[in-house]
């Protein structure tokens, strides 16, 4: 088959004129085009009034070499790549030890799943509690203020992406087609198949539960183990090399193939490898505040008279700004049609994220609108990035009136430097309550200054979005990993063999998709060398 990509086509297109622009492109008869299917579908909305939905087709032609030959030297017209996954290794029938994978979020999961598959029945090992039951967990804090500090946003299977937008795109190389493998297994487990094809696929928290279920179900169905309430507490390393883990609950667990696919949150995780040994460096991550529009203001912005499409749905954004005092500030995960949420892992502390259902149709959208900072804001030791983050988020916990409210200004009042005291027409999606104020002391002075600097810049592109009463919500400090743990070319520790550091709580992923592809990556390492040992 061949593959043509960038095919622009109207918005409101009919299948017969799809058929006919594929005739016309590949300049060939209709009876030589045996059949289309859609690879990619996305859309460019740069003219509003004008639309357009762009398209990756794979084609079935009878005189397949012919038109390739013609078209040779044209980058949109090439052999359909093959993307199907070949597993790298299979167990053999004794294996002496097995492989252990603590955390069972978007990695940890498809570590286990793929080392499954291969045959190495894994044993997964995740802190909090099974899906459901931690769902139950997340909103008793939502609806009665009541926090578990073992099962919440971040800690539980299906990691912190369960409850989130459930976005299934990344810009990372995936040269191995990895990104595929994840989404195929994702709609084997009940996604909707269309995020096979759509540009920017994404599922929602509630679909996000019984697939997370599906595939525990596939991973102990070919001999795998998953144990909930089963946090580590210490590790075994001997001249460099791992041998094993301790639990919370005293229990040992012998193993010289560990991967730590933790999540961004594992605090005293990350203190208990730094102590034990392993190298750890500080990273750059970013800290700021979640934004709520009306999701129509949004619609209409980025599609005009277009706006509530089907094809289109509702609207998202990407922005960024590089302010005068070299600081950067953009949007981040920005969700349509959501719910701002509270994502705190530890008692006395709040943190905001954003989250949708698939449907999207919440009245507001969110963001979050991020300041990056790096090492130097933060200097003196590894784990300082934490130190900042715990920081930030104890003060606005103060703020918010010691309650697990989150506070809040309308950004109108940000921009004038004055508190808030009553909502005006955009209302707080948060749960349990947003109280105004002032947010001024709630971030370093450096990024207050950037994001107000950010947002009249970002309302030059999107109409609206510095007005009023657009609400902000702070804070938002767990855009990704404030550390990494450093891997060589083999995927473990650079100082402690059989440590395999992965996903996002590593530094090596930021998002659902990433993680999951990090883990096929670290899978296919560890099922390597466990063959290579016998």
């Amino acid at each position: 088959m061949l593959r043509i990509t960038e095919l622009k086509l109207p918005l409101n297109h009919t299948e017969a004129e799809l058929t006919a622009a594929i005739i016309t492109r590949l300049a060939i008869s209709p009876a030589q085009l045996l059949q289309h299917t859609v690879f990619r579908l996305a859309f460019d909305a740069r003219k509003k009034a004008a639309i357009l939905l762009v398209y990756t087709l794979d084609v079935a032609l009878s005189n397949e070499a012919e038109v390739l030959a013609k078209f040779q030297d044209d980058p949109h017209i090439l052999p359909t790549p093959d993307t199907s996954y070949r597993f790298v290794a299979q167990a053999p029938q004794h294996l002496k030890q097995r492989p252990i994978v603590i955390g069972m979020g978007p990695c940890g999961l498809f570590v286990g799943l793929i080392l499954a598959q291969m045959g190495f029945k894994p044993l997964i090992l995740e802190r909090g509690k099974e899906v459901r039951e931690r769902t139950k967990d997340t909103f008793g804090l939502w609806r009665k203020r009541v926090f578990n500090p073992e099962s919440n946003v971040q800690f539980g299977e299906g990691g912190a992406g369960t409850f989130s937008d459930g976005k299934l795109y990344t810009q990372i190389k995936d040269p191995n087609h990895y990104g595929r493998k994840v989404l195929t297994e994702f709609v084997k487990a009940g996604a909707p198949p269309e995020i096979l094809h759509v540009s920017k696929p994404h599922i929602g928290t509630y679909r996000l539960v019984s697939m997370v279920e599906h595939m525990r179900a596939s991973i102990e169905a070919l001999g795998g183990e998953i144990r909930f309430q089963s946090r580590v507490e210490d590790v075994e390393i001997v001249d460099g090399q791992v041998q094993g883990i301790t639990l919370a609950s005293g229990e040992t667990l012998a193993s010289q193939h560990i991967v730590f696919a933790v999540g961004h949150s594992a605090r005293d995780t990350f203190k208990m490898l730094y102590e034990r040994g392993v190298y750890i460096e500080a990273k750059p991550f970013s800290v700021g505040f979640r934004i709520e529009h009306p999701q129509s203001l949004i619609d209409n912005c980025r599609f005009g008279s277009n706006a509530g499409h089907p094809l289109l749905g509702a609207a998202d954004y990407k922005l960024v700004h590089h302010c005068q005092n070299g600081r950067s500030v953009y949007s981040f995960c920005m969700c349509p049609g959501g719910t701002v949420v509270a994502a705190t892992s530890e008692a006395g502390h709040v943190v905001t994220n954003g989250m949708s259902q698939y449907s999207r149709n919440e009245r507001n959208a969110n963001s979050g609108i991020v300041v990056g900072i790096t090492p130097d804001d933060y200097p003196g030791h590894p784990l300082a990035g934490i130190a900042l983050q715990r920081q930030l988020e104890q003060q606005a916990f103060v703020l918010g009136g010691g309650t697990y409210d989150a506070p809040g200004q309308l950004v109108g009042d940000f921009l004038a430097a004055k508190p808030s005291s009553t909502f005006g027409s955009v209302l707080p999606s948060y749960t349990p309550g947003v109280h105004l104020g002032d947010l001024a002391t709630a971030l370093p002075d450096y990024a207050i200054t950037a994001i107000r600097e950010a947002l009249p810049a970002f309302d030059k592109k999107i109409k609206g979005f510095a007005m009023h009463d657009a609400l902000l919500t702070g804070v938002e400090t767990r855009t990704s990993s404030p550390i990494r743990i450093k891997r060589d070319d083999s995927y473990q520790s650079i100082n402690t063999k059989g440590l395999y550091p992965a996903g996002e709580g590593a530094g090596y992923a930021g998002g659902i998709l990433s993680a999951a592809v990090d883990g096929i990556k670290i899978a296919e390492a560890v099922a390597l060398s466990m063959l290579a040992k016998g």
